[in-house]
């Protein structure tokens, strides 16, 4: 079977089988079976092919794009729920009043936060006092995005209305320092709840209400790991957010 993406590459700038092998170091005989023949050569040949041609190694040979390893489970991986619903408030509550240096909230609404724990703006205040940086994204109710959560849910309305109470119930922290609250308009594929170096993130899934969705419990354990794929997520929406004022 002819390597076509070879051939192709090869005629475009003027490449012969024998100045290709001159150039990499091999035999003509050896580019002309790589393209007639679709013979992948060894690896250090192939990127130095790759690179004389201006082309993606993988692309023109996929044989030698190599899989990552699998883990059975991530390091970073503390538990996984079936649905939001089976956690207590509890781990919420103890998790935000574990924090030191960063609380980070991004959701729709998640009004069952204060609903269930009314003294969820206390808690902030005094980790905040303490020296924690607080910020929390809640959806801007007349969003189109919000909105078609809301019909994706199959709950109408009620996403708006859910996003304009939790605005309420964080209100009375707009001012206090350390804290802040913004309203975002992105598409939210998942409610993330961070406490320094742990989160809790709450899968939003096509037709479920969030407290029917998967949550899992990450710890952060080095760079680049799952925790940082969140992570760097809030930080992203965070900054196409509008500050909620006085």
């Amino acid at each position: 079977m002819q390597n076509e993406r070879l051939r192709v590459a090869m005629t475009g700038d003027g490449w012969t089988h024998a100045s290709l092998a001159n150039a990499v170091g091999v035999d003509p005989k050896s580019v002309e079976r790589w393209v007639n023949l679709g013979r992948t050569p060894r690896r250090d040949t192939a990127l130095k092919a790759a690179e004389a041609l201006g082309e993606d190694v993988h692309a023109l040979w996929p044989a030698l794009r190599q899989a990552r390893a699998a883990r059975a489970i991530s390091p970073e991986l503390v538990a996984v729920y079936d649905k939001r619903a089976d956690l207590p408030i509890s781990t919420f509550v103890d998790l935000l009043a574990s924090a030191r240096e960063r609380i980070d909230i991004l959701v729709y609404a998640a009004v069952f936060l204060h609903e269930a724990y009314p003294r969820l703006n206390e808690l902030l205040r005094e980790r905040a006092a303490d020296g924690c940086v607080v910020r929390i994204a809640v959806g801007d109710a007349d969003s189109e995005n919000v909105q078609q959560r809301g019909q994706e849910e199959r709950f109408g309305h009620g996403i708006e209305s859910r996003c304009r109470l939790a605005l309420l119930h964080y209100r009375p922290l707009v001012g206090v320092d350390g804290i802040e609250i913004r309203t975002h308009a992105t598409t939210l594929y998942n409610s993330v709840y961070r406490s320094d170096d742990q989160s809790l993130v709450n899968a939003h899934v096509w037709g479920v209400n969030a407290y029917g969705a998967p949550v899992w419990h990450l710890r952060r354990s080095g760079e680049g790991g799952m925790f940082d794929t969140y992570a760097e997520s809030f930080d992203a929406v965070w900054e196409t957010g509008t500050p909620v004022t006085g």
